[in-house]
């Protein structure tokens, strides 16, 4: 592999820059847990952050090593089908933008289920809301913890699983850390310094993959496809989605709806709304996030085809089957190669930033979720409203200890997925169970009780069966997978009786057309309450 038993010096740097960022993400949770003292202070920060400062949280949130580890995985191994992931994830801030942020920082207090309980009966709505949160929020989390694993294997020179599993149960263990101590004031400026640091690797590496081609980006290409082994059709459709099969396309399409329209069903990017003053500045915190995430997305695809060309695709799936570590693997081809001072060095780097990447997003995943299980189900739904902000957050905490360990368990037998693949799946699971609900509880009048909790436990239900029944859990040999799936968490040997690896294309309609139904054949009504939530949306009057 990559590390040789002589570079243990190198090693040694790479341990001490990591327990350096490690230490200094510490400091600043502990700093941040002194002036955590509310419930406002640990679910939204106290809302005192400014545009600039959430737009850079949101980016530091949803930069992950999906986008950094996997998106350049994806190119160095895919090819030009790495373009959808890479486009995917930018095209669906305008969604986001457009359809969801001012209104739901209008809307709500502290969760996404404030806004979907505002006009409904309490208890089922929050109940399914939080269900919901619960479940994105770890699959989100496997696809990070599963990065942190291989990018730590990388460093250590580790051959074996063992370094993996360890890892991720590090990662764990600090994620639970973050939120318990820091709350979300912790989790944002953690985000914060990691989003400025990530762009400042990311924009090095970019520079110095273009200056090795003469800044000709065709160039890079030829090299890329000269390189991968496959030639022209590495810059050509059909590499991971076959541009022949009927299904291979069907799976296309339904991953680019699964990305395009899951960010503004992501919880731990909805609660980021909440932490700004009003909802001016979160219309402008999405502005700067947009031209961070834009830039950002630009240069993984630089990084992507840098890898594949100066590394090779087959040397990138050597050290990981995903490709999850052809960024930094290209890092130490950048220094001087393996053995190399400078590679050594320079790889160390941009891992210590990817793994403050990850530590970052997995704090924010923990965050939504523990706070959705805290004030959605056990305040309003097992304690009715009758308790105090005080149980509440105490709660928050116990819950972060119950889903990191989740968590970490379930990340340990996906390792071998790509991480940007198990984030679509986090998506599509989101577009499908979230998003749904949120639109018709801004949007359509008519819309009630019955049709939110049909929404969501809907497209969930269906979002997570169909995963469940796809070749990512039963890697057998059929028409559409010739060659298996020997990474598939249960059976590389049974066939998978649902063809499609994204549920998206199905499970999302499904979403709609249950919170549809479940609207139409009820005979409730919420009209009253939807002209308040209305006027609260559209104005910012009464929002908190």
């Amino acid at each position: 592999m990559l590390a040789a038993p002589s570079e243990n010096e190198h090693r040694t740097f790479s341990l001490v820059l990591f327990a350096v960022f490690v230490a200094a993400t510490l400091w600043i949770t502990i700093w941040a847990s002194r002036q955590t003292r509310t419930a406002a202070d640990f679910y939204a920060g106290g809302r005192q952050f400014s545009a600039v400062q959430n737009g850079l949280a949101i980016g530091g949130d949803y930069m992950s090593a999906a986008s950094f580890l996997g998106i350049a995985g994806m190119f160095a191994l895919s090819g030009y089908d790495g373009f959808l992931y890479s486009i995917g994830f930018l095209v669906a801030w305008l969604v986001a933008l457009l359809l969801v942020a001012e209104l739901l920082r209008n809307s709500g207090r502290f969760t996404m289920a404030d806004v979907l309980a505002f006009r409904m009966r309490q208890r089922p709505v929050r109940a399914a809301a939080g269900i919901s949160t619960i479940v994105v929020s770890i699959f989100y989390l496997l696809a990070q913890m599963v990065g942190a694993g291989a990018l730590v294997a990388l460093l250590l020179g580790a051959e074996g699983e063992a370094a993996k599993i360890w890892t991720i149960v590090v990662v764990g263990a600090l994620m639970i850390f973050y939120v318990t101590v820091g709350g979300m004031k912790g989790t944002t400026w953690v985000q914060i310094v990691k989003a400025v640091l990530l762009m400042g690797g990311a924009a090095v590496m970019t520079v110095w993959v273009l200056a090795k081609y003469g800044f000709n980006l065709s160039t890079l290409l030829g090299a890329a496809a000269d390189a991968s082994g496959k030639g022209q059709a590495f810059l050509e459709p059909g590499l991971k989605y076959g541009a022949t099969d009927m299904w291979s396309k069907l799976d296309l399409l339904s991953l680019g709806l699964a990305l395009v329209l899951g960010t503004a069903g992501l919880p731990h990017i909805l609660i980021r709304f909440y932490t700004v003053p009003n909802s001016k500045a979160a219309r402008a915190s999405v502005n700067w996030a947009i031209g961070i995430i834009g830039t950002f997305y630009l240069m993984t695809l630089v990084i992507g085809f840098g890898a594949a060309a100066l590394v090779g695709s087959k040397e990138v799936a050597a050290q990981d089957k995903g490709g999850n570590t052809a960024a930094v693997q290209v890092a130490q081809e950048l220094g001087g190669g393996p053995g190399s001072t400078g590679g050594a060095i320079f790889l160390a780097i941009i891992a210590a930033v990817a793994f403050a990447t990850i530590l970052a997003v997995v704090a924010g995943l923990t965050l939504a979720s523990s706070s959705s299980f805290a004030h959605d189900l056990f305040a309003n739904v097992f304690k009715r409203g009758k308790t105090t902000e005080r149980d509440e957050v105490r709660m928050a905490r116990i819950a972060a200890l119950v889903i990191g360990a989740v968590a970490i368990v379930l990340s340990i037998f996906a390792r071998g997925l790509n991480v940007a693949f198990l984030v679509a799946l986090a998506f599509a699971v989101a577009a499908s169970a979230n998003l749904p609900t949120l639109l018709f509880s801004l949007f359509w009048k008519r819309f009630n009780t019955a049709g939110a909790v049909a929404g969501i436990y809907g497209g969930l239900i269906s979002a997570v069966a169909l995963v469940m029944c796809s070749s990512i859990c039963w890697g057998g040999k059929s028409a559409t997978l010739p060659k298996g799936n020997p990474d598939a968490l249960f059976s590389e040997t049974i066939v998978a009786p649902f063809p499609m690896q994204n549920p998206g294309l199905i499970s999302i309609p499904l979403g709609f057309l249950c919170a549809y139904l479940g609207t139409v054949l009820s005979k409730e009504k919420t009209d009253e309450k939807f002209a308040e939530l209305e006027v609260r949306a559209l104005t910012g009057t009464g929002a908190h």
